[in-house]
Order: structure tokens, then sequence, then C-alpha cells
């Protein structure tokens, strides 16, 4: 267990990276990572198939003659509560009267 210098500061380690364990830590430290970074990659990976998916369900609607700007509108506002499609629906309501579009 002989003393090991480090580069870094000129200061000397009483103990071995090995006889610490630190290394043990570090590599769990980056397979834990990796392990992250991967799921993540393969979430993006299976993201962009769904969006192709979405997509040709899409291209399928439009292929049927079906508006897909307005699918695409009521797709967003089913995400919505009532509440809230009501509240903004009467807002524009408002602002399409102001406006003279009604």
């Amino acid at each position: 267990m002989g003393k090991v210098g480090r580069a870094d500061t000129g200061q000397e380690e009483a103990f071995s990276r090995d006889e610490t364990g630190q290394t043990k830590v570090e590599n769990v430290a980056a397979a834990e990572l990796r392990s992250f970074i991967e799921r993540v990659e393969r979430l993006e990976e299976e993201k962009a198939a769904i969006s192709d998916d979405i997509k040709d369900v899409i291209g399928e609607a439009k292929g049927r003659g079906y508006d897909t700007k307005a699918i695409r509108t009521i797709i967003k506002m089913r995400k919505k509560d009532a509440n809230e499609r009501l509240e903004e629906e009467s807002i524009l309501d408002t602002y399409k009267a102001a406006l003279g579009m009604i």
C-alpha cells in the first residue's frame, strides 16, 4: 500500500484508487449513466416510429378526403378539458365579434 502520486496537484494519496473502491464507484456511475442514455435513445427511436405512424394515419385520412387541418385541430381540442375549451372558444368568439367576423 504505497503512496501514489497525483499529477494534477502534486500531492500524494495514501491509497490507490483501486484500494479505496473509487474505481468501482466510477464504473458503477458510468454504467448507470450509460444505461440512462441508452434508455432515452431507445425511447427517441420509438417516438420517431410513432410519429411516422401518426403521419401515415393522417395521410390515410387525407387520402379519404378528410380535412387534415380540422382533424389536427380536433385532436388538440380533445386534449383539453371541457371548461378550458369553452373558455378559449368564448374568447375567440368575442375577438371575432369585435373584428366583425361574426
